[in-house]
């Protein structure tokens, strides 16, 4: 027998204050907060060290109630993120913990900075964030880097890698330990407190399958490959109550060319307020010109999710190009519509037909203002474009072609005030809490507010590392 597989980790040995699953943003926050509180904390990273992070590795801002200050260009206080949140999808699930959540976000930034995180100036360009996010220095990456290097500075914190959680033990409704797959050996490893922050089930195509058909087999998972939702389920099978909708999820038009999974933000397509957006049979479905940055940019992925082949492509012309970020693999580029659309697959006739419809349908008079709503619009197309709109007649034109990209799935479980899970029979898990997007179906429907979702994460992490600690200290 190899005397190797005998050899007990150190970390399996005491009863922990905490444990952590998952060590992306919410589960960092969560095991400084325990600690802060006095826990001594194993926080359990099922990716290697150089994938670790889950989704919080393609974020880069955060968006909060605040004050105007040298890193927001303006006040953004709680009635108008509220009413954002109301506005996108169809609102908050639960509207006390969504108000919470967004009220307890103007304390976030400081805490943040406490910890180590660094910010810079707002940012121009096409997400007009600079009022309403605030911009971490480096990114995604450097955030986390910047925690965990705090975790690893405290002497009560344990970080393992590669440890995949399989399974929960409980005693009635308290959970006793969990069981931890390291390497190829399993751990029972025991705690007096659970902190889950593993995510959704995004990366799981089969459970997406569920709910969606297969079409999901034409979906790009633009996070991490590890969210599969082995956590949930194993909450689920312990007698979790669901919240959200399960086909809820954050999903942004991204290029179709992307990587399978782990793409992030680079694969995203900015380019759908300045041309127009066609599916599989050349004829456009949504208006392009809605509030989409950055209020409503993520209703994209579930419109094309629900096209013919799962597949779109926007079209633009010579005048609008270079107001948005490029596309990371390129564009189709063509002397006329049909040059473009050849190349795309698209039947030109129909394209073209779609084009023409579109250029003599728009109001004469329009003030075109890339930076802000606009007087540009159509008027007699089914559907209208609303704002930006201005004819395809200058060459060269443009194409790509987009898929849904999926960022995270909304149903998770169901917490309470405190953070605890919650039940199916109503009742909560004592020792049980969760924080991020496991438990995101909880303040999300089916819409997006850019940055929210580390919000959810802070705020919940937060709240839930610090009653689990009360709890297990």
């Amino acid at each position: 027998m190899d005397e190797t597989r005998l050899r007990v980790p150190e970390w399996t040995k005491p009863l922990w204050d905490v444990v952590v699953v998952g060590g992306g943003n919410a589960g960092l926050v969560a095991a400084l907060s325990a600690n802060d509180a006095g826990a001594a904390v194993l926080l359990l990273e099922r990716a290697p060290h150089h994938m670790r992070g889950g989704n919080t590795r393609h974020t880069r801002n955060i968006r909060c109630v605040h004050r105007k200050d040298e890193f927001y260009t303006g006040d953004y206080l709680f009635d108008e993120l509220w009413r954002d949140l109301c506005n996108v999808g169809d609102g908050p699930s639960d509207e006390e913990l969504a108000r919470f959540t967004v009220a307890d976000s103007e304390t976030i930034p400081a805490w943040m900075s406490a910890h180590g995180v660094r910010w810079q100036p707002p940012l121009r360009g096409t997400l007009h964030l600079g009022r309403t996010n605030r911009f971490f220095l480096g990114g995604g990456k450097a955030l986390l880097n910047t925690y965990y290097r705090e975790v690893e500075r405290r002497r009560n914190i344990t970080v393992v890698y590669e440890a995949m959680v399989s399974e929960f033990i409980f005693d009635g409704d308290t959970c006793t330990g969990v069981v931890v797959r390291h390497g190829d050996v399993d751990y029972q490893v025991r705690t007096k407190a659970v902190v889950a922050t593993s995510g959704g089930f995004e990366a799981n195509i089969e459970w997406l399958r569920r709910y969606w058909g297969d079409g999901v087999d034409n979906y790009v998972i633009r996070g991490t490959p590890y969210n599969d939702g082995l956590v949930l389920a194993r909450l689920y099978d312990a007698g979790a109550a669901t919240a959200g909708q399960e086909k809820g999820f954050h999903a942004v038009a991204l290029d179709a060319r992307s990587p399978r999974f782990d793409g992030g933000i680079a694969t995203r397509l900015d380019s759908v307020p300045f041309g127009i957006v066609v599916n599989r049979d050349g004829e456009r479905f949504y208006d392009e010109g809605e509030d989409v940055w950055p209020k409503r940019y993520a209703i994209w992925g579930r419109k094309i999710a629900e096209q013919p082949d799962q597949i779109a492509y926007c079209l633009w012309d010579s005048k609008v190009q270079g107001l948005f970020l490029p596309p990371m693999f390129g564009a189709t580029t063509g002397d006329t519509i049909g040059d473009v659309a050849t190349q795309l697959g698209l039947d030109v006739t129909r394209v073209e037909k779609t084009v023409a419809e579109f250029n003599a349908a728009i109001v004469p008079g329009g003030s075109f203002d890339p930076t802000d709503l606009d007087t540009c619009r159509t008027t007699g197309l089914r559907p209208d474009k609303t704002h930006w709109a201005q004819p395809l007649d200058t060459p060269p034109f443009f194409g790509i072609p987009m898929r849904p990209g999926i960022t995270f799935t909304y149903m998770g479980v169901k917490v309470d005030r405190h953070a605890r899970v919650v039940r199916v029979d109503g009742s909560p898990f004592r020792n049980v809490f969760a924080g991020g997007e496991i438990m995101s179906g909880n303040i999300l429907s089916s819409g997006y507010l850019a940055g929210f979702g580390l919000t959810i994460g802070s705020v919940w992490g937060r709240l839930a590392g610090t009653e689990a600690a009360r709890y297990g200290h």
